[in-house]
C-alpha cells in the first residue's frame, strides 16, 4: 500500500486538464461579476442596506462603501488574468481573496456555489494550472511544463466529488424521497413553460425528480471516472444542470458545475479543446514536444500533501457538524451551511421585532424594511443566528435615539416544506442579549415533527 501511494504522488500525466479548467472557470467568474454588476446587484446588496450579516469569526469583513465597485472590478481583472494565465499565481491569489471577500461581506447572500468558488480558486493557488497553454510561458518559457504530477489533477476532481456526493446524502431524507418535498410546490409554478409545463403539475413528476437527483448526485462523479459511462455521465449533466437552469433561478451554478465536471475527461480530450481554441484564436499550432514533467522536491511536496490533506479532511469534516446540534436541521439550521445542501427546503417566515424601553416599558414595533433589503429580510426571518444579529443592531440603533437600556423580542412564525407555519423562537427571550456563537440555540422552540435521514 504505502509504495503503490509512493508511485502514485510521483507519477505524472499532460498538464493540459489543469490549463483547460483555469481557462473556463476564471472565464464563468468574470462572467458572474460581470452579470452580477450589469444588473445592478453591487448597488442592491452592499451600498444600500443599513446593517450586513457577518459570519461568526469575520465581523471584520464589511462592504467597502462605493469602493465595493473598485472591489468586484479586481476580483474581475483576477479572474481574466486566471483564464489567460497571466501572472497567474498573483492573479489566482487576488481572485480567492477578492471573491471570497465579497462572499463574506453579507450572510444572506450566501449560495452553495460561491463556496464551491471560493474552494476551487483556493485549490488553484496552489496547483500548477499557470504552466501549460498560459501567457506566462511566452514570457517565461522555463515555466512551461506539459506534464504535471497526477494528484494536481485527481484534487479537483475530488472537490467536485465531495460535492456531489454530499448534495446526494442530504437529499436521504423523507421530506425529499417520501414527500417529494420542496419539489411539489415549486415544479407546478412553472407550468406556463412550452411543452413541458403541464407535466410539471403532476406530483409523480415531483417524485420522479427528486429521486432522480438524488441518484444523480450520489453517483454521477463516480461514472464519470469510468471511462464507458463517462460520455453517458456527461450528458446526464449537461441535460440536469440546464434543466435546473431553466427551472430554478440559481444564477451561475449550472454552468459551474457543466464546466468543472470537464475535469474526469482524459488528457487527450483536453488536448483537442486547446486545439481548437488556438484554431479559433488563429494561434500557432502546438509543435510536438518531448514530455517536460514538473517535478517538486521533497520539501514542497510534502508541505503540498500536507496542507492538501488538511483541505480535504476540513472538507469532509464541515458538511457533518450539524451531528453536534440536538434540533432537526432543516428547522434550526445550525450546521446548514457549507454543507451542499442544494434546493432541499422551501421555507418561510415571517418575524415582528419588538423594542421596549427597559427603563419606561415603551414597547416600539419594528419595520424591518427601514433597515434591510428585501433579500436580508427574507433570509433572517428563518435563520436563528441572523435574528441574533439583527436584534442586536435594533439595540444600538435605539440606544443612540435615547432609549434606555433597550429590549428587544421577537415573534416569528416559519413554514417548512408546506407545513403550516407555527412559532419559531421563544418571543420571550431578549433576542439582543442572546448569545452569538456556535452552540445550540435553546430559545428555538421544538419542531414537533420528524425528518428522518441524514
Amino acid at each position: 500500500m504505502g509504495e503503490g501511494l509512493r508511485r502514485y504522488f510521483r507519477s505524472s500525466i499532460p498538464a493540459a486538464p489543469l490549463a483547460t479548467f483555469r481557462l473556463a472557470f476564471g472565464l464563468l467568474v468574470l462572467a458572474s461579476v460581470v452579470r452580477f454588476w450589469a444588473k445592478g446587484w453591487i448597488a442592491e446588496l452592499y451600498l444600500r442596506p443599513k446593517f450586513f450579516f457577518a459570519y461568526y469569526g469575520f465581523e471584520w469583513v464589511k462592504p467597502l462603501g462605493p469602493y465595493t465597485y473598485g472591489l468586484f472590478a479586481v476580483c474581475g481583472l483576477c479572474a481574466l488574468l486566471v483564464a489567460v494565465g497571466w501572472w497567474y499565481r498573483t492573479a489566482a491569489a487576488g481572485l480567492f481573496l477578492s471573491f471570497t471577500y465579497i462572499e463574506l461581506m453579507d450572510k444572506s447572500t450566501y449560495l452553495n456555489h460561491y463556496y464551491f468558488v471560493s474552494l476551487a480558486a483556493l485549490l488553484l493557488l496552489v496547483l500548477p494550472a499557470g504552466r501549460y497553454f498560459a501567457l506566462d510561458t511566452h514570457r517565461h518559457p522555463g515555466r512551461w511544463r506539459n506534464e504535471v504530477p497526477r494528484w494536481t489533477v485527481d484534487a479537483l476532481r475530488l472537490l467536485m466529488g465531495i460535492v456531489y456526493v454530499y448534495a446526494g446524502l442530504a437529499k436521504l431524507n423523507s421530506d425529499w424521497l417520501l414527500q417529494a418535498m420542496p419539489l411539489r410546490i415549486w415544479l407546478p409554478a412553472k407550468n406556463d413553460l412550452p411543452l413541458v409545463g403541464p407535466l410539471l403539475s403532476q406530483v409523480w413528476v415531483a417524485y420522479l425528480f427528486s429521486w432522480f437527483g438524488a441518484f444523480y448526485d450520489l453517483t454521477v462523479p463516480f461514472f464519470l471516472l469510468v471511462r464507458r459511462t463517462r460520455p453517458w455521465a456527461y450528458a446526464a449533466v449537461v441535460v440536469f444542470h440546464l434543466l435546473t437552469a431553466v427551472l430554478f433561478p440559481i444564477g451561475m451554478f449550472p454552468y459551474v458545475m457543466i464546466v468543472g465536471a470537464l475535469i474526469f475527461f482524459p488528457a487527450a480530450f483536453h488536448e483537442r479543446l486547446l486545439a481548437g481554441l488556438r484554431r479559433l484564436l488563429q494561434l500557432r499550432p502546438a509543435q510536438p514536444r518531448p514530455a517536460v514533467p514538473l517535478v517538486y522536491g521533497p520539501r514542497t511536496r510534502r508541505l503540498l500533501g500536507l496542507g492538501l490533506g488538511v483541505f480535504f479532511l476540513v472538507q469532509l469534516l464541515v458538511p457533518l457538524r450539524y451531528l453536534l446540534y440536538p434540533q432537526e436541521l432543516f428547522w434550526t439550521e445550525e450546521g446548514y451551511r457549507f454543507s451542499w445542501r442544494v434546493m432541499l427546503m422551501e421555507k418561510m417566515g415571517q418575524v415582528q421585532f419588538k423594542v421596549v424601553d427597559g427603563v419606561t416599558g415603551r414597547a416600539r414595533l419594528v419595520n424591518n424594511y427601514e433597515h434591510l433589503s428585501v433579500l436580508q429580510e427574507k433570509m433572517m426571518s428563518t435563520q436563528p443566528d441572523m435574528l441574533v444579529q439583527f436584534a442586536r443592531y435594533l439595540r444600538d440603533y435605539y440606544v443612540r435615539r435615547g432609549v434606555a437600556a433597550p429590549q428587544v423580542y421577537a415573534d416569528a412564525y416559519v413554514s417548512l416544506n408546506g407545513r403550516l407555519g407555527k412559532s419559531f423562537i421563544d418571543p420571550t427571550v431578549d433576542l439582543a442579549r442572546a448569545s452569538d456563537d456556535l452552540r445550540p440555540k435553546p430559545w428555538i422552540l421544538p419542531f414537533d415533527d420528524e425528518i428522518s435521514g441524514l
